[in-house]
């Protein structure tokens, strides 16, 4: 038998109503609306594209997603990854970076705010996604 396509795992469970919720935090449009496809092909429902950590804020605080996927850097500033623990700590959500940076830096600031989130380098392939979110939905569950 051959093996099962990337994110079978998550798409039974969300089948199953468990973690289904997405907030995507992307100032570039383009790629939110790239995640946001690849999320709904997981099975997800999209509560909301936000362009900065205001709106994410919001619209996290009006849906409580279960799963966030974060920019690092929103608006030419690292402010995704303030967000991302915020996000975690205040909504309970599992978060899932993307960065175009992946230098030293940011990595290791990324650790240090979100420790254990996975980090996603642009541009994110659907295999990466997939394997992401598994982890952060098993490991919430």
């Amino acid at each position: 038998m051959g093996e099962a396509p990337p994110g079978a795992e998550i798409m039974s469970d969300v089948k199953n109503g468990n973690r289904n919720r997405a907030l995507i935090v992307e100032d570039e449009f383009l790629i939110a609306l790239d995640l946001e496809a690849a999320m709904t092909g997981l099975g997800f429902e999209i509560c909301g594209l936000a362009p900065n950590a205001e709106e994410a804020r919001s619209l996290a605080m009006n849906h409580l997603p279960d799963v966030v996927l974060v920019d690092v850097y929103l608006g030419g500033a690292r402010e995704g990854i303030e967000t991302a623990r915020w996000l975690r700590d205040v909504c309970d959500a599992s978060v899932v970076l993307v960065t175009a940076h992946t230098d030293d830096a940011t990595l290791e600031r990324i650790r240090e705010v979100v420790p254990g989130s996975p980090i996603l380098a642009k541009p994110v392939y659907r295999e990466s996604l997939a394997a992401a979110v598994a982890e952060v939905v098993h490991l919430a569950a």
